[in-house]
């Protein structure tokens, strides 16, 4: 069995909240994942459980692997309906944070969600929470991902049985992404649990499996191929490894959102690799990169991110950004292994 991750006292907050609310706004970060789409719809189908209606309004766009999910054709996207974005977080009574720990982690909704009036809740993974003044925060580090904490909350409240597919799949899927099909984060047995409970519920984990890593385009199998043939660049001595991904990169292999998922955990197959890191250039924007770290064992690639890559993340999955070329993140990325060049060997 589960232990409870809510106190008495958080669980009667949480309830009367949700029973009082007209209006409810689910929000996630930007580039949403697996995990930020899944808690999102895991968490408002159990609202609907409970008679209310809810609106997920996310920053940008999430992968075409993900649009599968059931609910997502109602998905808010910020960058494209603004308007009633706006209006919709000025409106709510109600604002569940999902899978974030600071406002900014929405870029541009960010004022608007910091300009709500709503009672804010907050169900995240990471360390550091940061959003200032929410009715209810459950954050806890040592859960694989937010979707496993909209699991136990549901099942502490006693709603688990109400639920079903719709509820079962993206929590599910959400754990699955964010554990890289639990391959790390994911040793505890409380995982297990989980997961056999989400199966009673009639989901197919092979084909929610095949649905996020096995359905990519031809570009993409090819870009794979290129990344790891021309751009992956191997320390063997420090067990670390780079790549980057330009512009002219993604244009030749007509990148689409998602395409650069699990690249980074590629080179970890290398015998003896502790870290992954890939530098890809923003396409919209000059003198932004994005980075993604992987690591294994007990490297602390999120020490590195906040040190190097002004970000953060989990001990074995982390990320940032960079405002400069991609010539100088490949310079930052050597210092960066240099500089942890002792913890790496």
């Amino acid at each position: 069995m589960l232990k409870d991750i809510l106190s008495a006292a958080e669980c009667g907050k949480l309830l009367s909240l949700i029973d009082e609310a007209e209006s409810i706004v689910l929000c996630c970060h930007v580039n949403p994942d697996g995990d930020a789409i899944g808690s999102c719809l895991g968490w408002a189908e159990y609202l609907r459980t409970r008679g209310k209606a809810p609106n997920i309004v996310i920053p940008d766009q999430y992968p075409d692997f993900l649009q599968w999910m059931p609910g997502t054709e109602k998905i808010i996207r910020y960058d494209k309906r603004k308007e009633e974005a706006d209006r919709l977080l000025a409106g709510a009574d109600l604002l569940f944070c999902l899978d974030f720990n600071q406002t900014l982690r929405t870029d541009a909704m960010a004022p608007a969600l910091d300009a709500s009036p709503a009672a804010k809740v907050m169900f995240d993974h990471h360390l550091a929470p940061a959003i200032d003044g929410c009715a209810v925060t459950v954050s806890n580090t040592a859960m694989c991902s937010t979707c496993e904490i909209v699991f136990r909350v549901v099942w502490q409240l006693g709603g688990f049985g109400d639920m079903g597919a719709a509820f079962a799949s993206p929590v599910y899927c959400g754990m699955m992404t964010d554990t890289g099909g639990f391959t790390y984060n994911s040793t505890r047995p409380g995982v297990y649990f989980i997961i056999s409970q989400l199966l009673t519920k009639g989901i197919d984990k092979d084909k929610i499996y095949r649905n996020v890593y096995n359905n990519y385009s031809e570009n993409r199998m090819r870009l794979v191929g290129y990344v790891l043939y021309r751009k992956l660049v191997v320390d063997s001595a420090c067990h670390a490894s780079y790549f980057t991904l330009t512009k002219r990169d993604c244009r030749d292999f007509h990148f689409i959102k998602g395409d650069a998922e699990g690249l980074v955990n590629m080179p970890l197959q290398i015998k003896g690799q502790r870290l992954s890191i890939s530098l890809r250039e923003d396409l919209y924007k000059d003198n932004l990169v994005w980075v993604s770290l992987r690591s294994v064992d007990g490297f602390p690639c999120n020490k590195m991110a906040e040190m190097f890559f002004n970000g953060g993340g989990h001990l074995n999955a982390s990320g940032g950004r960079l405002f400069c070329s991609i010539d100088e993140a490949v310079e930052v990325a050597k210092r960066a292994i240099k500089h942890f060049e002792s913890a790496l060997k």
